[in-house]
């Protein structure tokens, strides 16, 4: 059901910490076999391509399939991410749980680093300058996997792109509905600023960004979004998903910090690149919550950094599963326009 069969080094560990697996398309009876349309690389892992490669869509193209053919998986060695896909059940194995059937094209709600992936069309209609990745092969999907059907009225590309984040308004409205109890509140709508919980959101403009501040504000909190940049800010403004927009780095921890004013009571960081730690530490309150939402965090940063800063702080791993998740952002997408505009601007950019 954990896909050990599948683990060819080392052995004796589940697949997603395995460097290598073995990504035969013949199905074990707990196993399901998709065929793959669409790749959506983390936006961890293809900045770091990006960067390395100088965004060479040709170089960048050419590592990912070195790194699929050699681990058997999309699991990049710098950034420790992948991504996930969508694509076609082709076959179901007897034994296996998961509710599809053949036919049905899905979306794969658990990570590349972990799901055995073939590719055999050397990655031909990709020219390496997206995120999304048009691809043809196989992947296996285990008996304790996570896969959700396509909503038939959305894109698929659109669908890809939700589903990818999906894990962060859903871990935020939980964790901001539990700061509202922990207050005492008899209601998230109350409608009262006083004893409101505020939830600040590094890359409040990204997609998991976006999707965090517009469930952060339907749980009924204050939004603050932090971004890189005067676009970003334009862009959140018109969306109208935050009560206020500031320009900082937040790799810059005073800079994160000034930007967010009063300190917030929920941090999330959704920022694809490394050292945003300690900002996001400085800009939680006492008691607060921290909520790293990025590939790209480095845990002992995290961990000592708030200990150097005598940070009473819970932090929080987003591991991209909360019950109910993909439901939870497509819901989302469909009721609040602006947060599909973004999606739809960014993936006609992409």
């Amino acid at each position: 059901m954990v896909g050990l069969r599948r683990v060819l080094e080392p052995v004796g560990v589940l697949p997603q910490a395995a460097w290598k697996l073995d990504a035969s398309p013949e199905i074990g009876p707990d196993e399901t076999r998709i065929r793959v349309q669409r790749l959506n690389l983390d936006a961890a892992s293809y900045r770091q391509l990006a960067e390395k490669h100088a965004h060479n869509g040709d170089a960048i193209r050419a590592e990912v399939l070195d790194i699929v053919g050699t681990r058997g998986k999309m699991h990049n060695p710098v950034t420790g991410s992948g991504g996930m896909l969508i694509g076609i059940v082709e076959q179901v194995g007897p034994e296996s749980p998961l509710p599809v059937k053949p036919g049905d094209r899905v979306a794969t709600l658990v990570s590349l680093t972990l799901t055995p992936l073939r590719i055999t069309d050397g990655l031909a209609a990709w020219d390496g300058l997206s995120e999304q990745v048009p691809a043809e092969g196989t992947a296996i999907l285990f008996g304790r996997s996570i896969v959700g059907v396509l909503p038939d009225d959305l894109p698929p590309e659109l669908a890809l792109a939700v589903y990818d984040v999906c894990g962060a308004p859903a871990l935020t409205d939980r964790v901001v509905r539990g700061h509202h109890k922990w207050r005492g509140q008899a209601s998230a709508e109350a409608g009262e600023d006083a004893g409101r919980v505020t939830v600040a959101v590094l890359g409040g403009a990204g997609k998991s960004g976006s999707l965090t501040l517009a469930a952060a504000r339907r749980a009924g909190a204050r939004t603050k979004a932090v971004v890189v940049n005067e676009a970003e800010r334009d862009a959140l403004i018109k969306a109208g998903l935050a009560d206020e927009v500031a320009i900082a780095d937040a790799r810059d921890p005073v800079a994160v910090s000034e930007a967010v004013g009063e300190p917030a009571d929920v941090t999330v960081v959704c920022v694809d690149v490394p050292g945003c730690e300690h900002g996001a530490i400085l800009a939680t309150a006492g008691g607060g919550t921290v909520i790293f939402f990025s590939m790209a965090t480095s845990f002992p940063a995290a961990a000592l950094g708030a200990e150097g800063l005598a940070a009473d702080v819970t932090m929080l791993i987003g591991n991209g599963y909360v019950p109910g998740h993909a439901d939870f952002a497509v819901d989302l997408l469909r009721q609040v326009p602006a947060v599909r505009e973004l999606f739809e601007a960014r993936l006609a950019a992409d």
